[in-house]
């Protein structure tokens, strides 16, 4: 599956008992959905994966999915710095209707190329008929994917492309040229969203697209297209978003941002916390700007 366009990292709503609150996720889904989304990402980074049990993970990725209802493809996050839990968590997404898994970097362990080599291969060959992404996120993960790296996987079948978050744009050109114009590639940080489509990406999993759907989805469909000027003038009315939306470790900030559009309670488990008065202030600004909030 050929993941394009606006892709929302879907935030993962907890009730005031720190429970998944499943009536604020359901409410979201439709929310991106029906203002444009391209596709959906389940138990990612701003999905607060690491605080949800495997059990939860599995859940809220099932249920994700049959919201979503095939109006448009779910990828599973299913990334960890155990090869055996992303083995599992691939298998279980796929069973349960993913068309795509997302795997991150392993974390804290920073294991040599030759064991991300492995790691990731060993992850795909589990699962052979579900697309793999891979996630090159190191200012979580410490570990950053060559370039030399991403092509010796590309040669793996279902590995089909990758999320960079790296915020480095000549990487696009590199990969494109290693890797060939088949190979996906996605925008992980917001703000380079035009840029990486210009670089030779195919959209962006996106935390400003949770806020700003229809812009975000509206930036794409304008991209291809062709309205460049068009794609400029959205691209300048999110960069204040989605600058502001990392003013704090995400997903905190969106996830304020949310609750004041009424889509989830900010709430957070630990050892997360929700944002300063000071970027409340900030967020709010930018949220009346847009008209997104009265």
């Amino acid at each position: 599956m050929i993941f394009k366009g606006s892709i929302p990292a879907v935030i993962t709503p907890f009730d005031k008992k720190l429970n998944v609150d499943y009536d604020s996720l359901a409410k979201h889904i439709d929310f991106l959905i029906d203002n444009g989304s391209h596709g959906l990402v389940s138990c990612g980074t701003t999905g607060e994966s690491p605080t949800l049990s495997h059990e939860e993970h599995k859940l809220v990725t099932k249920f994700i999915i049959e919201k979503s209802n095939g109006r448009v493809p779910v990828m599973a996050g299913c990334g960890s710095n155990s090869t055996k839990e992303s083995v599992e968590l691939t298998k279980h997404a796929y069973s349960v209707g993913a068309m795509g898994n997302l795997l991150v970097t392993p974390y804290y362990n920073k294991p040599t190329e030759e064991g991300l080599f492995n790691h990731f291969k060993t992850v795909a060959d589990s699962c052979p008929e579900l697309s793999t992404y891979l996630y090159n996120i190191p200012g979580r993960s410490i570990i950053k994917l060559s370039e030399n790296l991403v092509f010796k996987l590309s040669k793996i079948k279902n590995i089909v492309g990758v999320k960079d978050a790296t915020a480095d744009l000549v990487t696009p050109l590199a990969i494109s040229e290693i890797c060939g114009s088949s190979f996906v590639q996605l925008s992980g940080e917001d703000a380079t969203f035009l840029a990486f489509l210009v670089s030779g990406g195919q959209g962006c999993i996106s935390v400003t697209a949770n806020v700003a759907p229809k812009l975000c989805s509206d930036l794409y469909e304008n991209w291809v297209s062709g309205n460049i000027k068009k794609c400029m003038e959205i691209n300048e009315l999110l960069y204040p978003l989605s600058r502001t939306l990392f003013l704090e470790t995400s997903p905190c900030p969106v996830k304020y941002a949310l609750s004041k559009m009424n889509l989830c309670e900010n709430i957070l488990r630990l050892p997360l916390v929700s944002i300063n008065n000071d970027t409340k202030l900030q967020i709010d600004k930018i949220l009346k700007e847009m008209k997104l909030i009265n």
